[in-house]
């Protein structure tokens, strides 16, 4: 082992490689460059003596020598963020801390603008970062220190993810609160003789919603769709302007109602459930901040069950 120096963000930096398998994602995670990266690797190398990496066609995969490390190199940067954050007492009153949370859409609009607000009276210095779900996986987003938190439904997450359930949710329909139709559109075959809004699904979004544009494709006839739209508020929108039928999470339907002039009214069709958790890596499971961050999340969005 070549004894040179490699400090703790060339560890951190070879974790992540082992989590993600590239060198383009972990440079865009870290929100740094890709020579960046391979400099960084080439140190790594030569300190553990190792190739670390080998390229077959467009994949990077880890050596022996690199999957030995793995476990190890987990524990040491666990340690690390524990031994940094244990001695460091969080005051929010006090504190100019920016949280970082990934969201949906849905959460964009439902959820911010109360953590917004309680941030605002328990902190002058406190601020909030929300940033959208995107290609890359949640768990390397977290690992690398990009968010604090992430909301909503990801039951495949990998299981050194720790999490807690905020809530569970259904669909609710709307139509604008002028709709000529609206009181009969509980009965199945109303409401399925209607024009419908329909969310498309993103290969980055929850699959919960997909299985609801699933439902949608089997249940209606093809012109019965009115349009597709990429987003639940634009579903929302599009059926406080028109008489076309929106369903959209219930909590989101409550939340826009009253702004936007629409009837919530339950969905006369069998539809998922949704179970709303809040995920966080493990190595700041005893930031004294980030446990403030996550019991304000608990207190804000959380079940009384």
């Amino acid at each position: 082992m070549d004894e040179s120096n490699v400090s703790l963000r060339h560890l951190r930096i070879l974790g992540l490689l082992l989590e993600v398998r590239s060198l383009t994602r972990a440079a865009q995670i870290l929100d740094t460059t890709q020579p960046t990266i391979s400099k960084a690797l080439t140190k790594l190398r030569a300190h553990f003596g190792d190739p670390l990496f080998v390229r077959v066609g467009l994949a990077m995969h880890p050596t022996p020598r690199a999957l030995d490390l793995a476990q190890p190199l987990k524990d040491l940067l666990t340690t690390s963020d524990v031994m940094r954050s244990s001695s460091v007492a969080f005051d929010p009153r006090s504190s100019a801390r920016e949280f970082a949370i990934i969201v949906t859409e849905v959460g964009m609009a439902q959820l911010v603008p109360p953590v917004i607000a309680h941030l605002e009276k328990q902190g002058p210095g406190l601020r909030l970062k929300a940033m959208p779900l995107d290609s890359r996986p949640i768990e390397a987003r977290l690992q690398a220190g990009e968010a604090d938190v992430v909301l909503g439904v990801f039951p495949s997450v990998s299981a050194n993810m720790r999490r807690q359930r905020l809530y569970t949710d259904t669909y609710m329909s709307v139509v604008r609160k002028s709709h000529p139709r609206a009181g009969k559109l509980t009965k199945p075959e109303a409401f399925l003789r209607e024009r419908h809004v329909v969310v498309t699904s993103s290969p980055t979004g929850h699959g919960v919603h997909q299985a609801l544009e699933r439902i949608f494709a089997t249940k209606l006839d093809p012109d019965r769709v009115h349009v597709r739209v990429p987003s639940f508020v634009t579903s929302a929108m599009v059926a406080s302007k028109t008489d076309a039928v929106g369903t959209l999470p219930a909590r989101l339907a409550q939340y826009l109602a009253d702004d936007l002039k629409l009837t919530p009214f339950a969905t006369p069709l069998p539809l998922p459930r949704i179970e709303i958790c809040q995920f966080w890596h493990e190595r700041v499971q005893q930031d004294a901040g980030h446990r403030w961050f996550r019991g304000t999340l608990r207190t804000l969005f959380g079940s009384k069950d």
